[in-house]
C-alpha cells in the first residue's frame, strides 16, 4: 500500500486495486486489519490547525506598534504621577483589543457551522458483514457501500455502479451529478473525468454503488487542497503594513523630537533638568495619537458589520480593509457566479426552436418563439416533446413552507418539471406502467404510459444514443424518417452554446404491460432536444461590470468543461468566450509562464 496515494488508481483494474490494497471484494477486511492500518495511517479527517487560548487569542491584539507606543507612554505616565491619563490610554488599549477579539469570534463560530464536508458515518464490509462506523474509521482497503443521499467518506475506486450518480460540485464545481462506471480509464484523465472514482466530501445523487477505498484524511483529494491551503503563507494587509510604518515613523519622529528639545533647553534655556525632563515627557506623551489604534478598530468593526448584513464572513477586522485594494477577484462558478439551479432554455422540435425565460426551479417563466409567448395549443410537437422529458422522470419540485421552490431528485430533471410547470397547454394525469431506470450504458431512461388507444413507451436520454436508436421525428407534418444530420448540428449548436442537452423519443407499445431494454429498437420516433444550463444570478453581470470599472480584473474558477466555461464566462462578461486555461494546461506551464 502506498500512503501517499500517489498511483494511478482510475488507470488499473479493480482486482489489480484490491491486490495491491490487501482487501477483498466480498469479506472486504477483518476486524484486527482495520485496526492496525487505522494505526498506521491514522483516522479519516482532516486535522484541526492548532488552536490558541483564549488568552493569546486576546493578548493578540496588542501586537501593534501603535499599541507598544500608548503602553510606554502608559507607563511613563504612570511614573509620572499622571493616573488619570493612565487610566485612559489604557482603556483604549484594552477597548481596541476587545472589539478586534470578540469580531474575531463571531468569525470562527459562523465558519464552524459551515465546516461539515466529511461524512459522520459510512457503510463498510467487515468480516464478510455489513457494519456502519463512525467515518474517521474508515481506512484504506475498506469496502465502503454507497446508497442514495450518502456522502463518500473517503477516496474510492468504484467496485460496482449500478446506475450511480455522485454530486462532486463541492470538489469540481460542476453543478451536474457525475454518471459513474467501473471500467478502466487512460492515464492522465483529468480530476473532474474521473468516472471510476467517488471523491471524500462528494454526495451520491441517484443508484447504489461500492468502491475500495485508496485514500483517507489528508490523502484525499480534498485532503489534498487542504493541505495547500494550510501551507499558503500568511501576508500582511496594506492597512497593517501602512499602520506599522506610520507608528514606527511617528515613535521615533516623537522620540527625536523629544531630544532635540530638550537638549535645546538644557544648554539654551535655564530650566530645572527635572522639570525639563517632565515638560518633554509630557510632550511626548501628548503627541502619541493614542486615540488611532481605537478609531481604526471601530471603523473596520463597521465595515465588517455591514458585510455581514451581505452574508459575508470576514474572519479578520483587518481583512476587510483589504477589499479597497482588490486588484482580481478570482471566484468559483458553480453556485456562487450561477445559481446551482439547472435550468431549461431552449427546447427544440424538428420545425421550430423555442427559448424559455426565467431561472431556478420556480414555474415563473414562459415559452417564446421569435420573441413572443408561444402558443403551445398550436404546438402539437412541442406539447409533445414536454410531456415526454415530463413523465419519463423520477425528480419533483416543490414550494416549501417559505415559499420557495425546492428540488428533490436529479438537478437535471428538476429543470424538465419546471419546463413542464411553465408551460399552459392542457395537462392530463398519466398512468405510469413500467419503468427503466437511467443506466450509463444505454444512457437513457425509459417509462411505459398507459394510453387510450394503445400504450407509449416514453424515453428520455443522451441525445446521441436517442438519436442513433431513433427511425423517425415527430414533424408538423406528423412522423416521417429522421433527418439525423439536422438533428447532430443542433446538438452542436447547443453544446458550443455551453448547454447541456437532453433528447425525447417515444415508442409505440401496443397493450404491453411493461418494458426492458431489447423492445426500445423499432419504430422509435424523435421528438428534440432540450438545452440546459446552470442560469447566471441576475445581479452577477452588474456585479462583474462594476468591478472592470473599478479597474478589477474578474477570474471564474470551475469544474466545467472549456466549451462550458467560455459560455458562462462570456454571458456573465468574463472573458472574451474564446479563450480558457484547462488544469492541464496550468499544471505544464513554468511558473513564469504561469505568472504571465
Amino acid at each position: 500500500m502506498n500512503k501517499n496515494n500517489s498511483h494511478s488508481w482510475y488507470a488499473l483494474e479493480t482486482d489489480q486495486v484490491l491486490t495491491m490494497l490487501g482487501s477483498d471484494s466480498a469479506d472486504g477486511l477483518d476486524s484486527g486489519e482495520a485496526v492496525k492500518r487505522l494505526e498506521k495511517f491514522g483516522p479519516n479527517a482532516l486535522p484541526e490547525p492548532p488552536k490558541k487560548s483564549v488568552i493569546a487569542r486576546f493578548f493578540k491584539h496588542f501586537n501593534d506598534v501603535l499599541i507598544y507606543v500608548l503602553l510606554v507612554a502608559a507607563l511613563i505616565t504612570l511614573v509620572m504621577g499622571q493616573y488619570v491619563d493612565t487610566a485612559v490610554i489604557l482603556i483604549v488599549a484594552i477597548i481596541n483589543a476587545c472589539i478586534g477579539f470578540i469580531q474575531e469570534n463571531k468569525a470562527e463560530k459562523a465558519l464552524s457551522e459551515i465546516k461539515n464536508l466529511l461524512s459522520l458515518k459510512a457503510q463498510v464490509i467487515r468480516n464478510g458483514e455489513r457494519r456502519e462506523i463512525n467515518a474517521e474509521e474508515v481506512v484504506p482497503g475498506d469496502i465502503v457501500l454507497l446508497a442514495p443521499g450518502d456522502k463518500v467518506p473517503a477516496d474510492l475506486r468504484l467496485l460496482r455502479a449500478d446506475n450511480l450518480s455522485i454530486d462532486e460540485s463541492t470538489l469540481t464545481g460542476e453543478a451536474v451529478p457525475s454518471d459513474k462506471l467501473t471500467s478502466v480509464l487512460e492515464e492522465n484523465t483529468a480530476l473532474g473525468d474521473r468516472e471510476n472514482m467517488a471523491f471524500s466530501s462528494t454526495t451520491v445523487s441517484a443508484g447504489t454503488g461500492a468502491g475500495v477505498v485508496i485514500g483517507t484524511g489528508l490523502h484525499t483529494e480534498i485532503g489534498k487542497i487542504s493541505r495547500m491551503m494550510s501551507e499558503v503563507k500568511p501576508i500582511t494587509t496594506p492597512l497593517l503594513r501602512q499602520t506599522a510604518r506610520f507608528g514606527k515613523g511617528i515613535s521615533i519622529g516623537i522620540v527625536g523630537f523629544a531630544v532635540l528639545i530638550y537638549a535645546f533647553a538644557y544648554f539654551f534655556r535655564p530650566y530645572d533638568h527635572t522639570e525639563l525632563l517632565l515638560a518633554v515627557i509630557s510632550l511626548a506623551v501628548g503627541a502619541i495619537p493614542e486615540g488611532l489604534p481605537a478609531i481604526l478598530s471601530i471603523i473596520l468593526a463597521i465595515g465588517v458589520q455591514n458585510m455581514a448584513r451581505r452574508k459575508a464572513i470576514v474572519r479578520n477586522l483587518p481583512s476587510v480593509e483589504t477589499l479597497g485594494s482588490v486588484s482580481v477577484i478570482c471566484s468559483d462558478k458553480t453556485g456562487t457566479l450561477t445559481k446551482n439551479e439547472m435550468t431549461v432554455t431552449t427546447v427544440v422540435t424538428r420545425d421550430k426552436r423555442f427559448e424559455v425565460t426565467g431561472s431556478g426551479y420556480s414555474p415563473e417563466g414562459e415559452i417564446r418563439f421569435e420573441g413572443r409567448r408561444a402558443e403551445l395549443r398550436n404546438e402539437p410537437e412541442l406539447c409533445e416533446l414536454i410531456s415526454c422529458l415530463y413523465l419519463c422522470n423520477d425528480a419533483s419540485v416543490v414550494q416549501n413552507e417559505e415559499g420557495r421552490w425546492e428540488m428533490r431528485g436529479d438537478p437535471t430533471e428538476g429543470a424538465l418539471i419546471t419546463l413542464y410547470n411553465k408551460a399552459d397547454f392542457e395537462k392530463t394525469d398519466e398512468v405510469r406502467l413500467h419503468t427503466i431506470p437511467f443506466d450509463s450504458e444505454y444512457k437513457y431512461m425509459a417509462t411505459l404510459i398507459r394510453g387510450e388507444e394503445e400504450n407509449i413507451n416514453m424515453i428520455k436520454g443522451a441525445p446521441d444514443a436517442l438519436i442513433g436508436m431513433a427511425d423517425f421525428e415527430l414533424s408538423k407534418d406528423g412522423v416521417r424518417p429522421i433527418d439525423k444530420d439536422y438533428w447532430n448540428s443542433e446538438v452542436k449548436r447547443l453544446a458550443e452554446n455551453g448547454q447541456r442537452i437532453i433528447g425525447a423519443a417515444c415508442e409505440p407499445m401496443g397493450n404491453a404491460s411493461a418494458i426492458s431494454h431489447e423492445d426500445i429498437y423499432e419504430g422509435i420516433v424523435f421528438l428534440g432536444l432540450a438545452g440546459i444550463i446552470d442560469p447566471p444570478r441576475p445581479e452577477v453581470i452588474n456585479a462583474v461590470q462594476e468591478c472592470r470599472e473599478a479597474g478589477i480584473r474578474v477570474k471564474m474558477i470551475t469544474g466545467d468543461h472549456a466549451d462550458t466555461a467560455r459560455s458562462i464566462g462570456y454571458e456573465l462578461g468574463i472573458g472574451d468566450g474564446r479563450r480558457a486555461l484547462t488544469g492541464s494546461e496550468l499544471e505544464a506551464m513554468s511558473d513564469a509562464e504561469f505568472e504571465q
